[in-house]
């Protein structure tokens, strides 16, 4: 009776072959949970002001993958593209008033509504410290993995370039009308000489922005910010000329 011979494969190979299967393990966990929280969060946007709504969660969703794919190191893309969706859900109370910290009602009820799918417990924490640091109130954790970092910065950049100038105007708009009066007036006080006010002026807009870009964590999330204030520099210099009555 001839021998079985067993063949190993070289550790390179069994390397690669592990590699590879992760991969397509982390794709598959991807398409399965990413999708789930997009159908677990999208309804709770349903009454969102349009600073905080479904469309600024897909938003930083899709300006998640490009972050992570540009990325240098290994990103949970589940747990990344996950948290997008779900990092916003408790906006719309906090704006009603019946929650004072969306950031945490946010993380506690993805991580419920996530352990009712029964999805792994570990994901689900993942999930949640995402969720729990990407707040920049005084209050807020510190990013510390790579999905926290990547999800505060695709949060940040929706506040930078062309989309993040309507964004703040809405958000001061929002603002002036839960204060009852207006927080801001649309002028520069470097500019006009005839009318003036204590109000703060365009600048206001001007170093929320700033604040964010400064805030940005990664390489990544860095570049598309500079580009993204760049833009801002534009549109600030063509407000000052408008204000100015040159152009």
């Amino acid at each position: 009776m001839g021998r079985i011979v067993c063949c190993s494969q070289p550790p390179h190979l069994r390397s690669q072959l592990l590699s590879r299967q992760d991969m397509e393990r982390q794709s598959l966990m991807t398409q399965e949970l990413v999708p789930l929280a997009r159908k677990l969060a999208v309804p709770y946007y349903q009454n969102a002001l349009p600073a905080h709504d479904q469309f600024h969660a897909s938003r930083v969703h899709d300006i998640a993958r490009r972050l992570a794919s540009e990325y240098e190191g290994a990103v949970e893309r589940d747990v990344l593209f996950a948290a997008a969706w779900f990092h916003d859900i408790g906006r719309p109370l906090e704006t009603a008033g019946e929650i004072t910290d969306h950031v945490e009602w946010g993380a506690v009820t993805a991580g419920e509504l996530l352990q009712e799918e029964e999805v792994a417990s570990d994901r689900i924490a993942e999930i949640q410290d995402s969720i729990r640091s990407h707040g920049i109130r005084a209050s807020s954790p510190e990013p510390s993995t790579p999905e926290a970092k990547l999800l505060f910065d695709a949060d940040k950049l929706d506040a930078l370039g062309a989309v993040g100038i309507v964004r703040m105007s809405c958000i001061l708009g929002e603002q002036s009308g839960k204060a009852g009066d207006k927080i801001a007036v649309i002028d520069d006080s470097t500019i006009s000489e005839s009318i003036t006010t204590n109000l703060p002026d365009i600048s206001l807009l001007r170093d929320r922005a700033r604040k964010r870009l400064e805030l940005l964590c990664t390489e990544p999330g860095q570049r598309v910010g500079n580009a993204r204030w760049e833009y801002i520099e534009e549109f600030l210099d063509q407000f000052r000329a408008e204000i100015d009555a040159k152009r």
